[in-house]
C-alpha cells in the first residue's frame, strides 16, 4: 500500500455498470472523503495503512443480511460491518481492516427518484454514511444523530455534491 487507504470495490449483484457507469470511482472518491474525519475516540488515522472493503450489491443480498445481523426481515440502503470496535487499540504495525460496507442497488435507485436526487449523489452519500459507521460514529441518539448529519454534510460539500438532508 502506497500513500493512501486500500479500497476494495466488489460488484456482487445488481447491474450497477448499467445504472451508475462509474460507480466504483463514485464509491472509491466518497470513502477517500469520509476518510478525511477523524474516527471517533481515535483521531486521525494513518490512513496509508487503512483497508476497506465496499459491496455493490442488490436488494435480496442486503435482504439477507439485515435479516441476519439486525433482525429485520428487509432490505436496506446501506450495511456497514466494523472490523475493530472503537475502543480496540489499532495495531501498531501493519493494515489496519476498517470493515466492510455493502449497498443495495434497487433501494438506493427507489430512494434517490423518490428524493430528486442522481443515483450519483446518494450513492456517494450512502458510502460516506457507511464509511463513518466503521469510524465509530453513529446515530441512535438525537445528540449523536446530529453530529453524523453535520459529518455528513461536510464530506458531500468537500465532494462537490448538495446537502444530503436539504430541501430537493
Amino acid at each position: 500500500m502506497t500513500g493512501g487507504p486500500d479500497i476494495d470495490v466488489s460488484l456482487t449483484a445488481g447491474n450497477w455498470h448499467a445504472s451508475l457507469p462509474d460507480a466504483e470511482a463514485v464509491c472509491r472518491a466518497a470513502t477517500l472523503a469520509a476518510l478525511g474525519e477523524k474516527a471517533k475516540n481515535r483521531g486521525v488515522l494513518p490512513t496509508a495503512r487503512l483497508e476497506i472493503s465496499l459491496v455493490l450489491a442488490d436488494d435480496a443480498m442486503l435482504h439477507d443480511l439485515n435479516h441476519r445481523y439486525r433482525g429485520q426481515d428487509k432490505p436496506t440502503n446501506v450495511l456497514s460491518f466494523a472490523a475493530l470496535a472503537p475502543s480496540e487499540p489499532l495495531p501498531k504495525a501493519g493494515p489496519i481492516l476498517l470493515g466492510d460496507v455493502v449497498l443495495a442497488l434497487e433501494t438506493a435507485q427507489r430512494e434517490a427518484a423518490a428524493e430528486g436526487k442522481s443515483l450519483q449523489c446518494h450513492v456517494s452519500h450512502l458510502v460516506v454514511h457507511g464509511v463513518l459507521h466503521l469510524l465509530g460514529y453513529d446515530h441512535d441518539i438525537d445528540k449523536e444523530a446530529l453530529e453524523m448529519e453535520g459529518l455528513e454534510r461536510a464530506v458531500m460539500t468537500r465532494l462537490g455534491l448538495p446537502d444530503p438532508y436539504g430541501e430537493t
